[in-house]
């Protein structure tokens, strides 16, 4: 097996491809309820993530999106991590996916001056709980995220992580 991934920023032009990554992850996996409906965002990448300074990144395993990861820049030195999926069989050390996504992202917190970064995600997500944890994300209630944490009415469970200037 190839296991050279290409981790590079997409916009508008792979918007039916993460439509078609998320929602197989979302409903076929986990059998979330969640619809593209209650995810606008994905339909426009450029609005959403790209023309706020934040970003969207899609991992490739030749021309196969296998992975992706976004930004939304919140101001006040802050960024929150959206639509971190891995498809199954690029999960795992053998890959590293999910840790090469999340390496490229906070180097350009780092480079942007982001400082804080959170992220909300939903309970059956348990790998993903692991993953942010050992990566230094330390969890916190909802009441504790800024007044700028742009909310998902999914979301139940949030991380936070501090980045070194």
């Amino acid at each position: 097996m190839e296991s050279t991934l290409i981790i590079r920023p997409i916009h508008n032009e792979y918007c039916e491809q993460v439509i078609d990554l998320v929602l197989s992850i979302q409903q076929k996996e986990f059998g979330l309820s969640i619809t593209i409906d209650e995810q606008p965002d994905l339909r426009d990448l450029d609005a959403n993530y790209h023309n706020s300074g934040g970003n969207f990144w899609g991992a490739f395993a030749g021309e196969e999106l296998v992975g992706t990861i976004a930004l939304i820049n919140t101001g006040h030195g802050a960024g929150c991590i959206r639509k971190m999926f891995v498809k199954t069989d690029y999960r795992g050390k053998e890959w590293g996916t999910a840790q090469k996504l999340l390496d490229v992202l906070l180097q350009f917190c780092k480079d942007k001056n982001i400082s804080d970064v959170q992220l909300g995600t939903v309970e059956p997500l348990k790998a993903a709980h692991r993953f942010y944890e050992r990566n230094g994300f330390e969890r916190i209630a909802k009441e504790d995220l800024p007044p700028y944490f742009p909310l998902m009415l999914t979301d139940t469970m949030f991380y936070q992580l501090h980045l070194s200037k």
